[in-house]
């Protein structure tokens, strides 16, 4: 007698590297369960991971390296641990392997077992598309499935044979399309009236260090032209705290700044403008509906770089930007990030009718909408349609 697809009692593997990785992972395994309550994950996982019923074969914070210096410094540990995993699926497989982001240490390990006939998944395109698009190759033939976060990265995948499939973004399925403003600045203990400037200059002490400056002294020019302004930053700990206060202190100690300890979102739910660093924060603004002016520097060398090999493909640098194929959040990258341009943009868009905001919020609203796909269980049916479809094949 043949079981049904629900009762077989399947082995996945499963790898995230990150805090991120380990939240996605753990929506998953959630999803999976339910199309299959039989089945067992085991892998590298975090504390969300594990609380859904992955267990971890490795400590998932070994993977959570960043910098060139801190990879190196851990790199035969990183090695071992992937010869380890590779080593152990070969001479047990699974009937899946899911990479969830971290490509630099899952893309190797999802090629070798791909080669050995074991089904593979990647989950979360890494930003290829944007730059390094030579890295496309390393994926050719190296899974059987890409799940993305946004539609545009499918045809780019197909373009370059590697099957991919749109799953949506789990951030449009936790924000709510109309964010309760009154609500978030009570909760933040803020002034329920007045217009409050959220400032995120970042989440790592390199990025403070590079756009802080210019963030202050414009804060502190936009403060000088309208005093009854809030200027409101999230701060993820206490040292990157004191890093903008020094700041401050130097550059601009007349200017009030409330904190938060973390609470970002909250803080953007809050506000009725965001100054930001351009990176995933800019995505969760655009979710939250909010105007924001998007900044970025990089290291002179590295841009100089990154010009004269033409390493950044796409047209904007913000992903609302390229999501919307428009230029809806201005962007102030290397040497336009100054003082003088913050306070054009950000007072350009609180100058704005409301006509023309709500022309760029409609858009904001209509691109969270595309994102909302239940991404979870969407990811989980694509995997299943893998699995039961290798195995009638594979049967047949």
């Amino acid at each position: 007698m043949s079981l049904k697809a629900s009762e077989r009692p399947l082995k996945i593997a499963i790898v995230a590297g990150e805090i991120s990785g380990d939240i996605l992972g753990a929506r998953l395994i959630d999803s999976l369960q339910k199309l299959y309550p039989y089945a067992t994950f085991e892998g590298i996982a975090g504390a969300e991971m594990q609380q859904a019923g992955c267990m971890s074969l490795y400590p998932m914070e070994t993977l959570s390296v960043m910098g060139y210096v801190e990879v190196l410094s851990r790199l035969p540990t990183l090695l071992k641990i992937r010869k380890g995993l590779i080593q152990r699926w070969k001479a047990n497989p699974p009937d899946l392997m899911i990479g969830i982001d971290a490509p630099d240490f899952n893309l190797k390990i999802e090629k070798v077992l791909y080669q050995a006939g074991i089904t593979t998944a990647h989950y979360v395109s890494p930003s290829i598309w944007a730059w390094k698009e030579g890295r496309v190759k390393k994926m050719q033939g190296a899974m059987d499935l890409m799940l993305t976060l946004f539609p545009f990265e499918v045809d780019f995948y197909k373009k370059h044979n590697v099957p991919a499939e749109f799953v949506g973004h789990p951030l449009a399925d936790e924000i709510p399309l109309e964010p309760d403003q009154l609500s978030a600045r009570k909760q933040l203990g803020l002034n329920q009236e007045g217009f409050i400037l959220a400032i995120l200059p970042g989440s790592r002490q390199g990025e403070i260090s590079k756009l802080g400056p210019d963030f202050i002294k414009g804060a502190e020019a936009l403060f000088k032209k309208h005093p009854d302004w809030q200027f409101v930053v999230p701060m993820v700990t206490k040292q990157l705290q004191q890093q903008i206060e020094d700041l401050k202190k130097g550059l601009a100690p007349d200017l009030p700044i409330t904190y938060t300890q973390g609470q970002s979102r909250l803080v953007m739910e809050a506000a009725d403008q965001i100054l930001m660093a351009s990176g995933t924060a800019v995505l969760e603004g655009m979710l939250v509906g909010r105007p924001m002016v998007a900044a970025y520097r990089v290291a002179p060398f590295t841009a100089r770089i990154i010009r004269l090999f033409k390493l950044i493909k796409s047209k904007y640098f913000t992903l609302p930007n390229n999501l919307a194929d428009e230029y809806l959040v201005p962007e102030l990258i290397q040497e336009e990030l100054t003082p003088e341009n913050i306070v054009l943009e950000v007072e350009k868009q609180f100058k704005q009718s409301t006509q023309q905001q709500q022309k760029i919020l409609s858009r904001f609203k209509e691109i969270h909408l595309e994102l909302k796909q239940n991404a979870s269980q969407r990811a989980a049916l694509a995997l299943y349609n893998l699995i039961e479809t290798k195995r009638k094949n594979n049967n047949g």
